[in-house]
C-alpha cells in the first residue's frame, strides 16, 4: 500500500508515516517509480509506534524496545522491560518536579491571595510585596 492508505489506515498523517521512517522506526520499499510502498503488518506497527509516543516515549528510546517486537527472544524481552522500567522512573521524577512546583506555585497564590486581603482592608504590609 502507499503511504496515503497506510496513514489512513493507522489513523496517522502522512507526515507522522515519513518521520517515523526517518527515525528507523518503519521501512519501506520503494516502487519502480520511487513511491514508498508498505506492507498490510505496518498499520499495526504505525498504531504500536503510536501507543508508544503516547506513553511518553521518545523516538530514540521506541526504537531500542522495537527488537523486542521485532526478534522476539528471551534477552530482547528483558532488554524492552528494562528500558521501560527505567522510562517509568523518569516519567515518575518528573511527576514528583511538577507536583513540587504546582506546590510551590500554591504557596505563591497564597501569599499574593493574602496580600490583596490586606490591600483590600485597607491594611499596608511591606512583607506582602506580591502582585
Amino acid at each position: 500500500m502507499r503511504i496515503g492508505d497506510l496513514a489512513a489506515r493507522a489513523g496517522v498523517s502522512v507526515r507522522s508515516v515519513r518521520y517515523y521512517e526517518e527515525q528507523g522506526l518503519l521501512t519501506s520499499v520503494r516502487s519502480p517509480r520511487g513511491q514508498r510502498l508498505y506492507g498490510d503488518a505496518e498499520v499495526e506497527r504505525v498504531r504500536f509506534v503510536q501507543r508508544l509516543y503516547a506513553a511518553g516515549l521518545s523516538s530514540r528510546t521506541i526504537a531500542e524496545l522495537l527488537p523486542c517486537v521485532d526478534s522476539p527472544s528471551r534477552e530482547n524481552s528483558d532488554a524492552a522491560m528494562e528500558r521501560m522500567l527505567q522510562e517509568r522512573a523518569r516519567l515518575s521524577q518528573h511527576i514528583d518536579d511538577l507536583i513540587q512546583t504546582r506546590d510551590t506555585l500554591d504557596r505563591l497564590m497564597a501569599v499574593a491571595a493574602e496580600h490583596h486581603a490586606l490591600q483590600a482592608a485597607g491594611t499596608s504590609s511591606a512583607t506582602h510585596s506580591t502582585c
